[in-house]
């Protein structure tokens, strides 16, 4: 679908302000599962997607909470939430659209900082008060006194539990993360919950127009801040200069890069019944030494 029906812009404009005068409706990219929109305005550029409100019940409102939630707590930037709703069987977020501007010298230092800083939000337990998506995925954040206890049962298993009924995996992955389940409290070092992104990959943060970072499409919860940096790493990484300024601002623990590819087991999982058996050939060798 390329435009938005008349009456589902008009609901949009009662979200903005009953003055607003919509000047044109672009079509841009809402990810792999979202139709998303650009509403250029009187009174100033909207961001709008939508999705089935049948297949995905508070998705919306649960990226709304995510977004308030990290603007809230941290110094980093997030799109401004204007409404969520729905228009007759579609589910909607609407937000304050970000104008795109190029990364200067001290982007990735700022941003860095500003994830290092978000991250020093904790919490009395591993999770969250509420579950919540990752894609379209639904994502259980049932709070856990430890974080072994949390990504086992709250990250990894409800995965390849998903994966084995659906026929993309084999009894072989379950054992070869039985085997790894029993080394994972001595694999991280211990530490406080700290309140994550839970889906830092490139296309999941935004430069704006005075070149300062902004996250977008958030899968919050409090959890090891080792799975932020990992994912970060896991298509190809972000610059050099992030992870020494986030390490200048709250070093990680001795090893962490060695730990990367384990914490990388769960986005893996989720490419996995999202996508299909490609992903197998990336889990596999990280289980093979269990």
């Amino acid at each position: 679908m390329n435009t938005l029906p008349s009456g589902f812009i008009d609901a949009l404009v009662k979200k903005i302000g009953i003055d607003t005068e919509i000047e044109s409706v672009l079509a841009e990219n809402g990810g792999d599962i979202n139709n998303a929109f650009q509403l250029k305005t009187s009174n100033g550029d909207y961001f709008v997607k939508y999705n089935s409100a049948e297949k995905y019940p508070e998705m919306f409102n649960r990226e709304a909470d995510a977004l308030r939630l990290i603007k809230q707590f941290g110094d980093i930037e997030t799109p401004n939430v204007i409404a969520t709703g729905e228009y007759k069987n579609k589910t909607y977020l609407l937000l304050n659209h970000i104008t795109s501007g190029n990364r200067n010298n001290n982007f990735w230092t700022l941003f860095g900082n500003y994830l290092a800083n978000l991250h020093k939000n904790t919490a009395p337990e591993f999770g969250l008060n509420y579950n919540n998506y990752i894609g379209s995925l639904k994502q259980s954040n049932s709070q856990k006194s430890t974080w072994t206890q949390f990504f086992i049962e709250e990250r990894l298993l409800p995965q390849i539990k998903l994966a084995r009924d659906n026929g993309l995996a084999k009894k072989e992955l379950s054992n070869n993360f039985e085997r790894f389940f029993l080394q994972i409290e001595s694999i991280f070092p211990t530490e406080k919950p700290a309140l994550l992104h839970g889906d830092l990959w490139s296309g999941n943060f935004l430069c704006n127009k005075n070149s300062n970072p902004v996250l977008i499409d958030p899968a919050i919860y409090y959890g090891h801040r080792e799975m932020d940096i990992a994912m970060s790493k896991l298509f190809g990484g972000f610059s050099s200069i992030f992870y020494e300024s986030y390490n200048e601002t709250s070093p990680l623990e001795k090893g962490w890069q060695q730990r990367i590819d384990f914490c990388n087991l769960y986005p893996l999982l989720v490419h996995l019944n999202l996508f299909g058996q490609g992903y197998l050939s990336s889990l596999l060798p990280i289980l093979k030494p269990f």
